[in-house]
């Protein structure tokens, strides 16, 4: 080959390049690139790559440079409904400064369903509702960024909203320019409406307005799971809803937990899966079902989005929210999605949920959605370790060490409906000669 034709070849490999990190969002490294390189020396074996697969993830990736990590901060509609107002965004935004939790990582302040007037003005544009947000929402993202807080906004992939406000259907380009015009951060993108247009042909209009805006907007689909977003959204959002809405409720909180885990390999950095809004706070659950909620929210890499009224908490509901190395599994950079790796007793009622975490180490959590105290035991095999691995355990809830040298298994025992979580750092492995 000439030296000018390997010039041309070498520039038109480059540009190749160019053009599919721009329109695909990235170069895909696999998420476990690491362990698999290095895995096996510091005793985790061969079969770890299956315990954790993630090799649905990456494909098309939104690329807006958001959602490194899964989002954290707070809605409003799982205590407001649609009984909001400026005043109580702008409350909520000077809570989460002042408890500390904007500094732990929630700095989305959310409105929900039901901030615009039930029409649309003369020219075709959303209106917010004078009564209830009289100074407008560019006044109030000011408001809420002179916190140093992000805002996020409500609309529809539909004719209208849940709750029969105007939608974006076909509205696309000058709802997402006005919500740029208005500082807004975050779009959380609804179904209702829809006129029985597919998913897949209703939500990316919305992402090329959105991208024309010109402004970095996190865009949540919320689609209810109803056309399995997480084989498709990847290329479309930055999160996607996989189940319907969650309610305060034991029975609803654990089923869709489990919905939730089965999409497991298609979460990661830029796009995550979304089981619904955090329940913690809002009085239908017991302190260990909320705490146990927390911990597998946490350890799914759902988004922490509290969903109580922050202005208000009881201490339980502090402690669970504000738990710094809860939410350091949620936002750990390798950004793999943890999962059930281990069932046993009656109606597979004790439970083990592991992932991988930078570092070479594993969160685990021994669930226990039995309806009495328990001992779960989570064997290495299922944890992808070899048996011979020695494990140093940390306590999260109770934010000590508990063993150095735990080998071949560990168990504790879980009350009722609660969960334990834990760090597990691999220390040592001893090989036999064969």
């Amino acid at each position: 080959m000439s030296s000018m034709k390997k010039k041309r070849f070498v520039f038109a490999l480059v540009l190749c390049l160019i053009i599919d990190v721009g329109f695909a969002g990235r170069v895909v490294v696999p998420l476990l690139q690491s362990y698999e390189k290095a895995s096996y020396s510091r005793g985790f074996s061969r079969n770890f790559g299956k315990s954790f697969d993630t090799s649905n993830y990456g494909i098309l990736q939104l690329n807006n440079g958001l959602a490194s990590t899964p989002q954290m901060g707070w809605n409003s509609w799982n205590f407001f409904a649609c009984n909001i107002s400026e005043t109580i965004i702008k409350e909520t935004a000077d809570a989460l400064v002042s408890t500390g939790l904007a500094e732990l990582g929630y700095d989305h302040v959310n409105i929900d369903d039901c901030w615009s007037s039930p029409l649309r003005d003369l020219k075709g544009q959303l209106v917010p509702d004078t009564k209830t947000f009289p100074s407008g929402i560019k006044a109030l993202a000011d408001y809420v960024h002179g916190k140093g807080l992000k805002l996020g906004i409500y609309s529809d992939a539909g004719v209208f909203t849940c709750q029969v406000r105007p939608g974006s259907l076909f509205h696309e380009n000058d709802d997402a320019a006005l919500f740029a015009s208005w500082g807004v951060d975050y779009l959380k993108y609804d179904n209702c409406f829809n006129l029985g247009i597919e998913p897949k042909k209703r939500y990316p209009p919305m992402r090329d307005a959105l991208n024309e805006t010109g402004r970095s907007i996190f865009y949540s689909l919320c689609e209810w799971g109803v056309d399995d977003p997480a084989l498709w959204a990847g290329k479309v959002g930055n999160s996607w809803r996989t189940t319907g809405d969650i309610n305060d409720t034991w029975a609803s909180m654990t089923s869709i937990a489990d919905i939730n885990d089965k999409w497991a390999s298609y979460a990661g950095p830029g796009g995550w899966n979304d089981p619904d809004m955090l329940e913690v706070g809002n009085g239908g659950m017991s302190y260990q079902e909320y705490r146990a909620h927390f911990s597998i929210w946490a350890l799914m890499k759902a988004p922490l989005l509290i969903g109580c009224d922050v202005r208000n908490m009881t201490a339980e509901t502090f402690e669970i929210l504000s738990n710094k190395e809860v939410i350091a599994v949620n936002q750990d950079p390798l950004g793999v999605q943890g999962r059930k790796v281990y069932v046993s007793g009656t109606d597979n009622c004790l439970q083990v949920w592991a992932g991988p975490l930078s570092g070479h180490r594993l969160v685990v959590a021994l669930w226990n959605r039995c309806p009495k105290a328990e001992t779960i035991t989570a064997q290495w095999d299922a944890l992808g370790l070899e048996s011979s691995t020695k494990v140093s355990v940390r306590d999260l809830w109770q934010h000590k060490q508990v063993t150095g040298d735990a080998v071949s298994s560990f168990a504790a025992q879980v009350d009722a409906h609660d969960c334990q979580m834990y760090i597990f750092t691999p220390r040592t492995v001893t090989r036999s000669v064969i």
